[in-house]
């Protein structure tokens, strides 16, 4: 069995929680005088006009890049969508014409609302045809299935080019 423990007996004013009030409104007060007072920068950025500049390898919005013959580089090899943890990339393969190529993307989806933005479908993909460096940030939508890119939606992106070949910055 246990042994009893002494418990301290507590008055009225600390079971009132008062003093515990009253000393986070001295800190709160202290903040708002000091805050009054004192001249510092504004943080706030009035957002869409001033933009945040992002870091040099922020991942943005995905983008799929183009061959030099304007079609898309994506062999249909399904890596990315193996590498991917989220399981947001669905591809639907098909048959090429061209013999070299034996297969390409009919179907490209990222399901937006799905993806972590890990960048493990980037390193992933053998041919260098999907990459998240377009520096373009998501915006937000009001329904779901707006949240779901297809092949035009990011094949559009691809023209945005803040990466050379091998993906290093300008």
């Amino acid at each position: 069995m246990g042994k009893p423990v002494d418990r301290p007996e507590i008055d009225l004013s600390i079971q009132s929680y008062l003093p515990e009030v009253l000393r986070g409104m001295r800190v709160s007060a202290r903040h708002f005088f000091v805050n009054l007072f004192t001249q510092r920068d504004i943080v706030t950025l009035r957002y869409p006009e001033d933009k945040r500049p992002y870091a040099r390898r922020y991942r943005g919005h995905h983008r799929l890049m183009r061959r030099e013959d304007g079609s898309v580089r994506c062999v249909a090899c399904f890596l990315c969508a193996t590498a991917c943890p989220a399981d947001c990339i669905r591809i639907v393969a098909g048959e090429h014409e061209n013999k070299d190529i034996e297969k390409y993307p009919v179907v490209f989806e990222i399901d937006m609302l799905k993806c972590v933005f890990c960048g493990l479908c980037e390193e992933a993909c053998p041919c260098d045809a999907i990459r998240l460096d377009s520096g373009v940030h998501r915006q937000p939508a009001f329904d779901r299935a707006s949240e779901v890119c297809g092949k035009v939606d990011l094949l559009a992106l691809g023209s945005l080019s803040a990466a050379r070949q091998g993906g290093e910055f300008k």
